[in-house]
C-alpha cells in the first residue's frame, strides 16, 4: 500500500532527482505528496460518481446528474467558471427504468442480461416459449415468416466458453516496462492498404451482415416481443453495447437482452437438444430527445503571471459510461483522479502562473465527441488543419482513461523532446512505481483530440489490472474494482505535472504540425490560422 512507503525512500528520491536535467520544486513535490497520499478524497469522489449518480450513458439522465454534481464540488473546491460547455450535436438519450427476464420452462432461473443500449422495451410484461431462428442466408428466413409476433426468439449461434486462459489480474512486468522504454518513435509515412484476407472470408463477413441487416428488420416487421443476444464474457461477466443508433432519426428496431454467455449457451442447448424453454420478461427503457447536445463539464484554476495567465494546461477524463455496470473503471477512475489532482493544487492554495484547466467528457464511448467536438472549437480543425490562435497558447494535456491501475509513467505519443523533462519529473516519484517514459503512442481515448492538432497530448501508461479481462464496459464495472492505492498515487502525480507545467517558463516541446489528410495525401502543405 502507498502509505507503507517510508520517509527515506521519499528522502533518497528526492536526492536522486538533484540530478536531473529540470528538477521540480522539492518542497512543492513534498506538499502534493503528504495532501494526495494522507487526505486524499478521490474515492469520495467515485463513490458520487459510480454509486450515488449510477451509469452515465452519453445523454442520459445518469450523466446529467453526473455533471450537474461536479460541477458544485467543483465550484465548492474553489475553481472559477464550472460550467457545462456544448461540444455539438449527439443525439438520443437513453436509460434502463425496469428490467425482468427468467426462464420459467423447464424450471425457474433468472437471467443475468441487460438491454441494449438505444433499445426499446417490451411495453409490459410478455412470456412465451424460445424460437431458435437457423438462418445461412436472406432465404432462410422466410421460413419463419408470420410466425414471430410477441415471441421471444434467439440465434443458433454461441461460441463454447474458454475458461483459464489467463490470469484476470495483473501488473506490468518490469521487463515489460523496460521494453516500452526501449521503443522508438513510429515512422509517419503514407498510408497504404491494410492486408487483405482471403476473398473468401471477406465474403462470408459480407454475407454475414447481409444476414443481420435482413433478420433485424424482418424481426421489426414481425413484431417479436423480444430478442436474446449472445454476450461476449464470461464467468457471470458481460461486455455490453448499444443495439441501436442514438440519432434523433434512427429507424426502429426490436427489444434486445444482451445476455451472459453461461445463460445463453444454457437456452441454446436446451433448444438444440429439442426441449421447450419458456421465458418470461418485462423491459421498461426510456428515451430523452428534448436536447440532442452533447455537453462537458469545464472548470479553472486562473493563471497569475501577467505574461503567461492566458496560457492554459489542461487535464482530463472522459465522464460517459456504459450502463450495464456504474463505469467505475471507465471511467470514473480517471475523472476522479484529475478531480482529485485539481482539489490537492486548490489546498495547497497554488496560485499557477498559467490557467489550469479541467475538462470532464462527453460521449468518448461513441467516437471521442466531447473532445474532439472541444478542440475543433477551440483550437482547430483537424481535417483541415486550420488552426485558431488559441492552439498556440496551451502547453499541454493530460488525460487518464486505462482503468483503476496506478501510474507507471508516460506515453510520449512521438514527442521524443519531452521525454527527459517528464523522466525529471517522474523521479520524485520511483518509490510508487512510476519511472517509465517510452515514446510509443496510445490511441482511444481523448489525448489522440489534441494530438491531432499539434497541441501535446499524453495519456499516462497505468497497470493494466482486470480492466480488459472483467471490468471494461461489463456488468462488472462497479466502484468494488477501484484500487484505492492506486487513485491516490495517480492524482499525486498529476498534480506535481500539472504544477510543474503551469510553473515551466516555456511551454512543454512540440512535435511537427500534423498535415491535414488531404494535404498529406497530395504532398502539399496545410494551411494555418494564426
Amino acid at each position: 500500500m502507498i502509505k507503507r512507503f517510508t520517509t527515506t525512500a521519499f528522502a533518497l528520491g528526492l536526492c536522486m532527482y538533484a540530478f536531473a536535467q529540470e528538477a521540480p520544486d522539492a518542497a512543492i513535490v513534498s506538499k502534493i505528496r503528504k495532501e494526495g497520499l494522507e487526505n486524499s478524497k478521490v474515492m469520495e469522489i467515485s463513490f458520487n460518481l459510480t454509486d450515488v449518480n449510477g451509469p452515465r450513458l452519453s445523454n442520459s439522465p445518469g450523466l446529467k446528474r453526473a455533471q450537474e454534481w461536479a460541477m458544485k464540488q467543483l465550484t465548492d473546491w474553489g475553481l472559477k467558471n464550472a460550467h457545462l460547455e456544448a461540444w455539438g450535436n449527439f443525439g438520443k438519450g437513453w436509460q434502463v427504468d425496469k428490467y425482468y427476464a427468467a426462464t420459467t420452462l423447464p424450471y425457474y432461473h433468472a437471467i443475468i442480461a441487460s438491454p441494449k443500449a438505444w433499445t426499446p422495451g417490451t411495453n409490459g410484461p410478455i412470456k412465451s416459449n424460445v424460437v431458435l431462428i437457423k438462418a445461412d442466408s436472406v432465404a432462410d428466413l422466410a421460413r419463419y415468416k408470420g410466425k414471430l409476433a410477441g415471441k421471444i426468439v434467439m440465434m443458433d449461434a454461441g461460441a463454447p466458453l474458454t475458461s483459464g486462459i489467463r490470469p484476470d489480474f495483473m501488473r506490468y512486468a518490469d521487463s515489460t516496462l523496460a521494453k516500452m522504454a526501449e521503443a522508438k518513435p513510429a515512422v509517419a509515412g503514407p498510408r497504404g492498404p491494410r492486408p487483405g484476407g482471403a476473398n473468401n472470408a471477406m465474403a462470408q463477413m459480407m454475407k454475414m451482415r447481409e444476414v443481420r441487416a435482413a433478420m433485424g428488420a424482418m424481426l421489426v416487421e414481425e413484431k417479436v416481443g423480444l430478442i436474446l443476444t449472445y454476450a461476449r464474457g464470461g464467468q457471470g461477466t458481460f461486455f455490453t453495447s448499444n443495439g441501436a443508433s442514438y440519432a434523433l432519426d434512427a429507424k426502429p428496431v426490436s427489444p434486445e437482452l444482451e445476455v451472459a454467455a453461461e445463460d445463453y449457451l444454457h437456452i441454446l442447448r436446451l433448444l438444440r437438444a429439442g426441449k421447450p424453454v419458456e421465458i418470461e420478461a418485462d423491459v421498461k427503457t426510456s428515451f430523452y430527445d428534448q436536447d440532442p447536445q452533447g455537453y462537458n463539464v469545464i472548470a479553472e484554476i486562473p493563471g497569475t503571471d501577467k505574461k503567461l495567465k492566458d496560457e492554459l494546461v489542461m487535464i482530463g477524463g472522459h465522464f460517459d459510461s456504459w450502463h450495464a455496470g456504474t463505469g467505475a473503471t471507465d471511467n470514473a477512475a480517471g475523472s476522479a483522479v484529475m478531480m482529485e489532482a485539481m482539489r490537492i493544487l486548490k489546498t495547497l492554495d497554488f496560485k499557477p502562473k498559467r490557467t489550469i484547466r479541467i475538462a470532464l467528457w462527453s460521449s468518448e464511448e461513441q467516437g471521442l465527441f466531447g473532445s474532439r467536438g472541444y478542440v475543433a472549437k477551440h483550437f482547430g480543425d483537424p481535417k483541415t488543419m486550420v488552426l485558431t490562435p488559441d492552439q498556440k497558447k496551451i502547453s499541454a494535456y493530460y488525460n487518464l482513461d486505462n482503468g483503476t491501475g496506478k501510474i507507471r509513467g508516460v506515453y510520449l505519443q512521438g514527442n521524443v523532446a519531452a521525454g527527459p523533462i517528464f523522466k525529471s519529473w517522474l523521479t520524485p516519484f520511483a518509490d510508487l512505481g512510476a519511472t517509465t517514459i517510452t515514446a510509443s503512442n496510445t490511441g482511444g481515448t481523448d489525448h489522440q483530440a489534441f494530438d491531432a492538432v499539434g497541441i501535446p497530448g499524453f495519456q499516462f501508461i497505468q497497470d493494466p489490472m482486470d480492466y480488459n479481462t472483467r471490468t471494461h464496459h461489463s456488468n462488472m464495472d462497479t466502484y468494488d474494482r477501484l484500487v484505492e492505492d492506486d487513485l491516490k498515487q495517480a492524482a499525486t502525480i498529476v498534480a506535481s505535472f500539472v504544477y510543474n507545467t503551469s510553473q515551466r517558463d516555456a511551454q512543454i516541446p512540440r512535435k511537427e504540425l500534423p498535415a491535414a489528410p488531404a494535404a498529406a495525401a497530395t504532398g502539399t502543405t496545410a494551411p494555418v490560422r494564426n
